[in-house]
């Protein structure tokens, strides 16, 4: 069956390998929920599919389960009352290794085949999975669909295809001759055999579950790794739901379905710690806050260790021919989902002198106005304006508006609560914009959420050396700059590249620097703290294997 399902999904797959090398626009899942693309009935099927989960157990039978945990709330004001098994830690690691014996020597056309498989039926269930991801996140629903859904598997797929395109490299069998003079030439049979490094794990986060924990899993599973997937205790239900799809895939191919295993657990336990330290785990992915991440690089010290953690992201604007432009771009990056993205920005440099326009020069506090107004605009309709934001995740994010208002630096746009006109209970929050002074020490730091800083420096020279010099000390996953001088322009990119940061010039359209695609964009550079790998490109998945030779005289 494994090998029928490699056949069935090899034509995309070699589409796969043509667009990864191109890097234009492709995609192998529609993203826009149209029922042509999905079907008349789909959004309310996913609807009920997930209704349907609420308030009772999640039907996945792990072996060797003690007990049950839950506890997830919806952003949007409810419980979900979802449990799942808990299965101890010990129990999770044997069931790992007794599954890997087998589907180690699977080979990748079976990796593969399975891990395409398991992409392909996800991407039938994209409604449940949005709605699963828009409960447990606060997602906006469109938001929870794309990203939540065909982006994630668009993740995914990336991850397998660079896999089986390093795989594939590898030859089976090779037939070695070394001339010998007059004497009859040495000749070998090697036999190259592609080898996994053993069980992986990979951890979940609470704010993009499934996009962030999709490249790892795909990654590890298509060159012959198992996988336990530790979900964030706030955000199970998505991981869950991909982990049931996977086991299903497995059993059909005749395979144990423990080669894919969920480890859910109560919030504050040490389970990522135990899992993470064993001896059996060989690869880690994580993504979550620099603390947790640090952590991992400096004690999993038996496994590969891929994270992506917090940064700084920032905004360079030194000249534009359309401010009102920059303004509307802008202010939609910091409220699309209430600026809980990886991507998001947060410090705005603009000079204290002001910037060039066609309409003449334009002052600091005018620049900050317009960028005040345009989030004004954006949450004037809250109707409109909460399919925007979404909610937010988790109360800290609340308490650290609060925190950044104590700062008691100047309000440009304050943060309001918005009434969401299906949730009652939402906790909806618009981005709180604040002024300051480059000088400020609170800009160096990640303010994770919607809160962002305009600020006033010396000069453009000065604004460029600031996000140069935070990004290779701090982090980032975004840099953004807007001017119309070619020399700026070639400087900000120098910066760029000195520091390992990926750069967006001149948005102003419908292209905004929060968002990647698949394919194309590559996500983080592992070239600054805030990440040490990129999504996704060879080296993220070359070193999920190893190759073991045998040789004999033939």
């Amino acid at each position: 069956m494994s090998q029928k399902f490699f056949e069935r999904h090899q034509p995309l797959l070699e589409q796969a390998m043509a667009a990864a090398a191109l890097r234009g626009y492709w995609s192998p899942f529609a993203e826009s929920p149209s029922p042509r693309n999905y079907g008349e009935t789909a959004n309310d099927d996913g609807r009920a599919a997930f209704e349907a989960l609420r308030g009772k157990a999640f039907p996945l039978n792990l072996h060797d389960a003690d007990g049950t945990v839950g506890g997830e709330k919806s952003p949007f004001g409810f419980d979900l009352g979802i449990t799942y098994p808990h299965v101890p830690v010990d129990k999770l690691i044997a069931a790992s290794k007794r599954a890997l014996e087998d589907w180690r020597r699977a080979g990748p056309q079976a990796w593969v085949g399975v891990s395409l498989e398991i992409l392909a039926r996800l991407n039938k269930l994209s409604f449940e999975i949005a709605y699963a991801v828009q409960h447990t996140t606060g997602q906006g629903f469109m938001m929870a669909f794309q990203a939540g859904g065909p982006h994630a598997q668009d993740r995914g797929f990336e991850a397998v295809t660079y896999a089986w395109q390093e795989m594939s490299r590898i030859p089976g069998v090779s037939i070695w001759e070394k001339p010998q003079g007059k004497n009859d030439p040495i000749r070998m049979e090697k036999q190259f055999t592609v080898v996994p490094r053993g069980v992986a794990l990979v951890i979940g986060c609470s704010t993009f579950p499934t996009w962030n924990g999709y490249p790892g899993l795909f990654a590890s599973l298509a060159t012959g790794n198992t996988v336990i997937v530790k979900p964030h205790p706030g955000a199970i239900l998505p991981l869950a739901i991909t982990v049931k799809v996977a086991r299903e895939v497995l059993q059909e191919a005749g395979f144990d379905p423990d080669v894919v295993l969920l480890a859910a657990h109560e919030a504050g336990d040490d389970t990522a710690q135990k899992l993470a330290l064993d001896p059996a785990v060989k690869i880690v992915d994580f993504t979550g806050s620099t603390a947790n991440g640090d952590w991992l690089e400096n004690n999993a010290r038996q496994a590969l260790v891929y994270t992506e953690k917090a940064g700084v992201n920032q905004v360079i604007i030194d000249s534009t021919a359309d401010l009102k432009g920059v303004a509307r771009n802008l202010a939609f990056s910091l409220a699309l989902y209430s600026g809980q993205m990886c991507t998001a920005p947060q410090n705005i440099y603009v000079p204290r002198d002001g910037i060039n326009t066609p309409e003449g020069r334009v002052s600091f506090d005018d620049v900050a106005a317009a960028l005040g107004v345009a989030l004004e605009k954006v949450s004037a309709d809250a109707a409109k304006a909460v399919e925007l934001t979404g909610a937010i995740q988790n109360e800290g994010i609340v308490e650290r508006i609060e925190k950044a208002r104590a700062l008691g630096l100047p309000v440009v746009a304050d943060s309001k609560t918005l009434t969401h006109p299906q949730f009652e209970n939402a906790r909806v929050r618009t981005p709180l914009l604040l002024r300051t002074e480059a000088g400020n020490a609170a800009i160096s730091q990640e303010w994770f959420g919607p809160i962002a800083f305009v600020v006033a420096t010396d000069s453009t020279a000065h604004s460029i050396k600031l996000a140069r010099d935070s990004v290779i000390q701090h982090g980032a996953l975004s840099l953004s700059a807007y001017t119309t001088d070619a020399q700026v322009a070639e400087q900000v990119q120098d910066a760029a590249e000195v520091s390992g940061v990926s750069l967006s010039l001149n948005l102003t359209g419908a292209v905004f620097v929060n968002q990647t695609a698949a394919f194309s964009d590559f996500h983080g550079t592992g070239a600054n703290p805030a990440a040490n790998a990129a999504l996704s490109d060879a080296a993220f998945v070359s070193n999920r294997f190893r190759v073991v030779q045998t040789r004999r005289h033939v």
